[in-house]
């Protein structure tokens, strides 16, 4: 059951009567019951199939399927064999936390295709045995007869055959950013590769918004393109993030290196005759130790502060990996309506035969030839701007809605277009409504997609005079037009006028404007009705070029992307001009190509060799946006992909983040991506992005402090018994130290301040691994130095008989909390941060040095952890040599300043 039935051609290049023979069905009595129940049978209901679903045990036990979860769970049961059941209950509980968080993330995913299958129409108007009936959509079959109003939602794809003045909304399909108009007229051969381009066409899922129609039923479910993009969800699985891989690679060494230093200590002590059940305990513990038990509390601590963080700057996380991946993002795929854009349709220029006017967010600027004060035009009968704004008031459709709270802005009831001309009017402080009221409507000739244009009759209240306003586009208009308006007077249109008018009605398209030619006249002896005769001998008052303007603070944005080493790439459904026009003035296209959905389909594997010197993409399709993320991922770039609509789903989902809009997006975008913006704003994502590389130098902080402090053990059990030191650090001790030192401050350090140049360095390579950039020289070099002080007080308190064993157990903790206030940068110094900028890693140092006295100095804890007291001599030499590290790591981060580029 494909939901579609086989045809010769493609259905919008077939005319209206052939589909209909084709389907074997009849405009006036549709498809009989009979017949409609045997295609019911053949096609199968028109409802979106589901992809089996996970049950929930073994999406949650999936969690546990990763390197370092398994390791852990090791770690756990070990800890149990050794006695201590406090550290194993708090790695099963870490374990046990990062599992319910995958799982919840795992269950929301599965809400996509429930989000997509909302869209269907729940209902549909069909003519069924000669009448019209209202069925269940999924009840519709190929060849029924659908009946479309204004407010219905399409259900299912069908050819049109009767549509006067529709317009139908598919942004959620297509991107288009405004309604589209529909004809039933055949289309060539060639043409109607893309959605965007089958203007006889309606498809499953959009909506109307304007007009009539009565169409027949060509495919029906999974046949139809909202079934195809449902196929795409469905095959195409969020990624792994790059966090996600990293921790995975850091499991699988911290693995080994647990099992190595395991071995290594065992057979050292045995060696030297140490009994071998305490030796594998030693052991045992050690390679405990080695595992930074704490790294998914800190990484799940961090990510969720951001994410609030997030929250608060408009960037709603849905999946908390989403947080740290935009950190690594090099390449921000951008819809351009209402995310780049405002939005919302406004007037920015508008010319008359005296001048042009720039218009402004809040009033207008005369180019030339106009003259006004404080953006304040006089609106006299023979001011030709003001001609220009009565009609555009006069002929239009649309209302203006008042602000519903403090702060609030104005809508738009009806045409964005006409919208547009409102708001024009209002600038120039002509209140639409009064002015409606003053010359009331008396006939009108509506909008018509053929004719392009649009009229009405008004009659003013103090006098008999009647006038008659006109817009349209230029070509329309301008062969009604017997005169242009000037200041002091009308004069003849000549062909050297209208070559110019022309010309400037071609500028502005290149520019990517919407043009409007706006005209009229007085006629004080035209009635109160309004035919094609009446459109005659008009005055063309001028042109007004609208578009939907970038928002204010996009170009610096973009700005930063670019200082970020991010680039910026567009991706939008509207017409090649406009995106163009919007990339050049926020400067995304800078030099590179411009390329349509229709030459990526002629081209073929375009994308596979060119996708790093494209700049922009207009009128793509679902599967393009796809083939887009995964040409550029292929290229080794971590992507983030916006999107609003339905068709954005696929690549939302494919893309390493997907970001979808939160006040004009679809639920189900929504579902398949990882962060929403409750804003819609591009300048939300490049915050986002600082926010991610943040959390991702807080990671890489916990990691480079915990496997120093690890690797500063390792190095003072393996090294101690060639020193004359047999077991340096007893088995408990080395827990208390993975405990309580490694654990407070390195938590704390999950919030440290983003450093000032987060922003001005390029992004992570997409295979870096976390101990690249030197980390892994840090933790071998600073290990041994934090190994090779308390050793070296070892040694001499073993020669001086004191109390050796607790020197080097606490130099060594002590030795840990100096790296932690070292490591919060790793270029700038302490007294540059400053020591009060992380109050928590400042408590927790001092939390952590006070419990480690106490285990130093109070009887009880000395039992247990079998320490010996020492004097204040004693404890002086400890403090002292427990600096040593965080001036090591002070003079080298002073040399990394010096070698750094200025």
């Amino acid at each position: 059951m494909t939901g579609a039935p086989t045809q010769t051609g493609p259905w919008w290049v077939q005319d209206a009567a052939d589909v209909l023979t084709e389907l074997a069905t009849d405009l006036e009595g549709g498809l009989s019951s009979t017949e409609a129940a045997a295609r019911a049978t053949e096609f199968g209901p028109n409802e979106l199939e589901e992809e089996p679903s996970t049950p929930g045990w073994l999406m949650f036990l999936r969690q546990f399927a990763n390197t370092m979860i398994v390791v852990l769970l090791i770690a756990a049961a070990i800890t149990v064999v050794v006695g201590d059941l406090k550290d194993a209950i708090v790695i099963t509980a870490i374990v046990i936390l990062n599992a319910a968080i995958g799982f919840a993330q795992e269950y929301r995913a599965e809400k996509a295709m429930a989000a997509l299958r909302s869209m269907a129409a729940p209902t549909a108007r069909v003519i069924r045995d000669g009448q019209e009936a209202t069925l269940v959509a999924a009840d519709v079959v190929p060849g029924d007869i659908v009946v479309l109003e204004a407010g219905d939602v399409v259900p299912a794809d069908a050819r049109l055959i009767e549509c006067p003045n529709l317009k139908v909304n598919e942004s959620a399909l297509t991107g288009e950013s405004q309604p589209v108009e529909k004809s039933p007229e055949p289309l060539e051969e060639a043409a109607g590769h893309m959605l965007a381009e089958r203007p006889n066409m309606v498809f499953k899922g959009t909506a109307v918004v304007y007009g009539r129609a009565s169409a027949v039923v060509v495919a029906t479910g999974m046949a139809t393109a909202l079934g195809e993009i449902a196929g795409l969800l469905q095959a195409h699985h969020s990624p792994p993030t790059p966090l996600q891989k990293r921790l995975a690679v850091l499991g699988r060494w911290l693995a080994a290196a647990a099992l190595i230093v395991c071995v290594l200590v065992f057979t050292l002590g045995v060696a030297r005759g140490v009994d071998p059940a305490l030796m594998f305990l030693t052991a045992v513990s050690l390679a405990v130790a080695a595992i930074p038990e704490a790294l998914p509390a800190v990484v799940t601590i961090a990510l969720a502060l951001g994410a609030q963080r997030m929250v608060r700057r408009g960037a709603l996380i849905r999946k908390l990996p989403a947080v740290e991946t935009l950190g690594s993002v090099t390449v921000i795929c951008s819809d351009k309506t209402g995310t780049l854009t405002q939005g919302r349709m406004l007037v920015e220029r508008a010319w008359t035969l005296d001048g042009e006017v720039v218009v402004s967010g809040d009033g207008y600027e005369p180019v030339g030839g106009i003259e006004g004060e404080d953006h304040a035009v006089s609106i006299e009968p023979g001011d030709a701007f003001g001609r220009l704004i009565r009609v555009a008031v006069l002929c239009n459709d649309a209302v203006l809605v008042a602000p519903g709270g403090d702060g609030e802005a104005w809508t738009v009831a009806g045409d964005p277009t006409e919208g547009a001309l409102l708001a024009l009017g209002g600038k120039a402080g002509l209140e639409h409504h009064r002015y409606q009221r003053t010359h009331p409507r008396t006939a009108e000739i509506p909008f018509d997609s053929g004719r392009k244009l649009m009229s009405t009759i008004h009659r003013r209240r103090e006098g008999r005079d009647r006038i008659v306003a006109t817009k349209g586009a230029l070509e329309s208009v301008l062969p009604l037009v017997a005169h242009v308006a000037q200041q002091g007077g009308d004069i003849p249109l000549t062909e050297e006028i209208a070559e110019r008018v022309l010309a400037l009605a071609e500028r502005y398209a290149a520019d990517g404007y919407r043009v409007l030619a706006l005209a009229g006249r007085r006629d004080e002896a035209a009635a109160d009705t309004l035919d094609h005769q009446a459109e005659r001998e008009l005055t063309l008052y001028g042109l007004v070029a609208m578009a939907d303007p970038p928002r204010p603070e996009s170009a610096a944005a973009v700005e930063a992307c670019r200082a970020a080493g991010i680039i910026p790439v567009m991706i939008t459904g509207d017409h090649p001009a406009t995106a163009e026009a919007i990339a050049t003035r926020l400067g995304i296209a800078d030099g590179r190509r411009i390329v349509t959905g229709r030459s990526l389909a002629e081209a073929g594997d375009l994308l596979a060799d060119e996708v790093d010197s494209i700049g922009v993409y207009a009128r793509t399709t679902p599967e393009q946006k796809l083939d887009i993320v995964h040409a550029l991922k292929a290229q080794g770039h971590v992507v983030a992909m916006t999107g609003d609509g339905v068709n954005d789903a696929p690549a939302l989902r494919s893309a390493d983040i997907g970001v979808a809009m939160g006040i004009s997006g679809t639920e189900v975008a929504k579902e398949a991506a990882a962060m929403v913006l409750t804003d819609d704003n591009f300048s939300t994502i490049v915050a986002a992005v600082a926010e991610g590389r943040r959390i991702y130098d807080n990671i890489r902080r916990f990691v480079r402090y915990t496997l120093t402090s690890n690797s500063g053990e390792i190095w003072v059990m393996l090294l101690g018994p060639f020193f004359g030191l047999p077991l340096p650090l007893l088995p408990v001790q080395i827990l208390w130290i993975n405990l309580v030192t490694d654990g407070f401050p390195g938590l704390a350090l999950g919030v440290e301040q983003a450093e000032k140049d987060t922003m001005q360095r390029p992004p992570r390579p997409p295979t870096e691994n976390v101990f690249a950039r030197g980390l892994w020289q840090h933790v071998l070099v600073v290990g041994l130095l934090m190994g090779a002080i308390p050793l070296a007080l070892g040694i001499w308190g073993s020669a001086t008989d004191r109390p050796w064993q607790t020197m080097v157990f606490t130099s060594l903790a002590l030795s840990q909390l100096g790296h932690a206030l070292a490591v919060r940068s790793e270029t700038e110094s302490l007294r540059h941060l400053g020591i009060m900028s992380n109050r928590p890693l400042l408590a927790a140092v001092v939390l952590t040095a006070v419990l480690q006295l106490v285990v130093v100095y109070w009887e009880p804890a000395r039992a247990l952890l079998d320490t010996e007291a020492l004097s204040l001599s004693e404890l002086g030499v400890v403090l002292l040599a427990s600096t040593g590290v965080f001036w090591a790591v002070e003079i080298e981060k002073a040399f990394r300043r010096r070698m750094r580029p200025q």
